[in-house]
């Protein structure tokens, strides 16, 4: 760790010190742009970095509601707005238990540099609740979201403020979100994106995070003269990205052997085929099981539980060419990363966020490993909901078609400014250095222009 990178931790550790995620992804962050520090000094003396590192708002709020049984419940509501040197705050929401002040100030600090490698006009924030749709009826979490918004709708707007969705907040959330804050503000505007396509949402939506992390690892193989045509590949999670990721796998010729969720997960060895997926599709969309089912259904595939005592998860080790980890952060350690390189996994592309330790980062690129992190990676997502805010802007709306070659042309326009970033500063073939400076310039210049506020 250099001294400017150690001065700067110390800092964060000393103001937000039981936020370790946070204290993660600055870390990252950090430590790319040393190089740039060294090489525009302009960057270090106005305290570009330490400026992005401090959110330009925070919104906490109590979120009461009553539940079926009529007993009063109270859960804590965050929003993020982290910064706008380049747009409007954008960023999801969460609803999960382990939602708190330090994950969200990560995926909002993340969002900042992933909106600027999208090349669309998006600032960076994220959101969420501790809330735990799971469980929940339709009418529990349509109660829980009319209260959430009764004070988010004050904080958000489509020149300000414009929130999607996240783990935990699908379509049913959206507009169940979406009908309160146009109740509240007797306007429908897009200020939320994920909407329905019949009232505002965008074709290509649902499937863009998990559409664009396949098109990123395409264009990773590319570089190597390959493609995903007959590679082995292994998804975590089991939600939308996932679920997309996989179709996507499947339209490129690739065999995807596993799904998970927070209970275990199976491993197919016959590979997930589109009657499969939309098996997967089905009961994780709506009738809201659990993917042990998939075992009970098909005999081909083998489901194991989530073991806590174990020091890795098994569901990395198996034999394969390509992993997308798509469920949570730090689902990928050290251990599993080494599980990883030896069962000949060589491509890596993150949908979800910050999903590996920084020790199985160290491995993968000690291997040579093609390794797509997740604010270049899993960026196809707030990509299309960028591509959606411009829909609502001129009251229009762009067919499948087009949606999906402007999805893959963001992807491969942010692959070629990672490595044009890496290759201009000293770091050619180096995808975390390159994602992490080419979203800092294009941040860090926008700030630069607009002074010191």
């Amino acid at each position: 760790m250099s001294e400017y990178v150690g001065k700067v931790m110390e800092m964060v550790k000393a103001k937000d010190p039981a936020q370790p995620e946070f204290h993660q992804a600055v870390e990252e962050v950090a430590d790319s742009i040393q190089i740039v520090y060294d090489k525009h000094p302009i960057y270090r003396k106005m305290k570009v970095l330490e400026r992005i590192i401090e959110p330009e708002r925070v919104i906490l709020f109590r979120v009461p509601w009553v539940d079926d049984q009529g007993d009063v419940q109270v859960n804590r509501g965050f929003r993020i707005e982290m910064n706008s040197a380049i747009g409007p705050y954008k960023g999801g929401l969460r609803f999960h238990p382990s939602v708190n002040l330090g994950i969200l100030k990560f995926l909002a600090f993340e969002q900042v540099f992933k909106n600027g490698l999208t090349t669309l006009p998006m600032g960076g924030g994220k959101g969420g609740s501790d809330f735990d749709p799971k469980g929940k009826s339709d009418i529990e979490v349509m109660r829980f979201t009319q209260s959430f918004m009764s004070e988010l709708f004050r904080h958000i707007g489509p020149d300000t403020d414009v929130p999607a969705g996240d783990i935990g907040v699908g379509g049913r959330e959206v507009g169940f979100l979406f009908g309160q804050y146009k109740k509240l503000r007797n306007e429908f505007t897009g200020v939320l994106t994920g909407k329905g396509l019949n009232w505002g949402g965008s074709l290509i939506r649902p499937e863009a995070t998990g559409y664009g992390a396949v098109y990123f690892a395409a264009e990773m193989l590319a570089t190597r003269g390959e493609s995903l045509e007959g590679k082995t590949c292994i998804v975590s999670g089991s939600g939308n990205v996932a679920q997309y990721t996989a179709e996507k796998v499947l339209d490129l010729g690739g065999k995807v052997v596993t799904f998970s969720d927070s209970g275990g997960y199976v491993f197919d060895d016959e590979g997930v085929d589109r009657d499969k997926l939309a098996f997967v599709m089905d009961l994780k969309n709506n009738r809201r099981g659990r993917i042990s089912e998939y075992a009970e259904k098909y005999p081909s595939a083998v489901y194991t539980p989530l073991d806590p005592n174990l020091d890795h998860n098994p569901l990395w080790d198996h034999k394969a060419d390509c992993a997308f980890p798509s469920a949570t952060q730090n689902e990928v350690n050290a251990v599993d990363a080494q599980n990883l390189v030896n069962q000949g996994v060589y491509v890596i592309s993150e949908g979800a966020n910050m999903p590996t330790v920084p020790a199985g980062v160290d491995i993968f690129m000690e291997n040579n490993v093609l390794y797509g992190l997740g604010k270049a990676a899993n960026a196809g997502g707030v990509a299309v909901s960028g591509l959606e805010m411009s829909q609502n802007s001129l009251r229009l709306s762009w067919t499948r078609e087009e949606v999906d070659n402007r999805l893959k042309g963001i992807m491969t326009s942010i692959h070629t400014q990672c490595l044009e970033a890496a290759e201009a500063y000293g770091k050619p073939g180096n995808y975390i250095h390159g994602a992490n400076i080419a979203g800092f310039l294009k941040v860090a210049d926008a700030m630069l222009d607009q002074g010191v506020v």
